[in-house]
């Protein structure tokens, strides 16, 4: 399946954070769009790795993505190594993807930096025509570098390069991040409390976006940070 974005996260739940309303702004545009989930969260203090893949499942209908893969990378304790590496090379070369977009480059969990430095140097390297991969059917696989990689922003208030006005795209994003019943705001949760589990979190993700948006002149944005200068044939493309 040919993509035309490839949205990875180190956890169920960093993507639809990060990206959701970029996302489903994109499908409803016609972009093929999947996700990719390093891990399967097994980690997480409130609810289990089963629980977190119904989720994950429910999470990616509401978005509408074509396709939702787990990796199941050890949660926390997966590196950044050639073994991971050609892991991640087997997905960008089968699924294609003109841009990926990944984990912010610094957050507060260890795994949003380590899951975005993987990514980003499985891309390059799969577009190497010496590193032989196969996936199933044992047949060899064309080389392939996405055109762009692109980090979206999660805990820390990292400065964007390039701002996407997702106006009119919240409600879904805000669906889709609650399909993870167990790891948000609920009063009648007897689960201990996390810092993604309060109700402030759970606000922050709208006003968070909303201030975004007000600092470029609309109602709602999503940031994220580049990897190389962003190139357009004129200024007058720029907003």
């Amino acid at each position: 399946m040919k993509l035309d974005i490839l949205a990875i996260g180190a956890h169920p739940d960093d993507v639809e954070l990060g990206c959701g309303a970029t996302l489903a702004k994109e499908v409803v545009n016609g972009k093929k769009v999947g996700i990719i989930d390093l891990t399967r969260g097994e980690l997480g203090t409130r609810g289990t790795a089963e629980t977190r893949d119904v989720e994950a499942s429910n999470s990616a209908k509401i978005l509408g993505v074509h396709a939702r893969v787990n990796m199941k990378f050890a949660d926390a304790f997966f590196v950044n190594d050639k073994a991971h590496q050609l892991e991640i090379i087997k997905m960008i070369r089968y699924y294609k993807p003109e841009m990926v977009i990944c984990n912010a480059i610094d957050d507060r969990h260890i795994d949003h930096g380590k899951g975005s430095q993987l990514v980003s140097d499985a891309c390059f390297l799969s577009g190497l025509i010496k590193i032989e991969t196969s996936l199933g059917d044992n047949k060899i696989q064309e080389p392939w570098r996405p055109k762009a990689v692109y980090h979206y922003i999660q805990w820390k208030d990292i400065e964007p390069d390039v701002v996407v006005d997702v106006s009119g795209y919240m409600d879904t994003k805000m669906k889709s991040v609650l399909a993870y019943e167990t790891q948000f705001y609920d009063p009648n949760s007897e689960e201990p409390e996390t810092p993604i589990s309060s109700k402030n979190f759970t606000d922050s993700i709208d006003y968070r976006a909303r201030n975004l948006g007000r600092l470029v002149g609309v109602e709602h944005a999503e940031g994220f940070t580049v990897e190389r200068y962003p190139t357009v044939d004129s200024l007058f493309d720029l907003k």
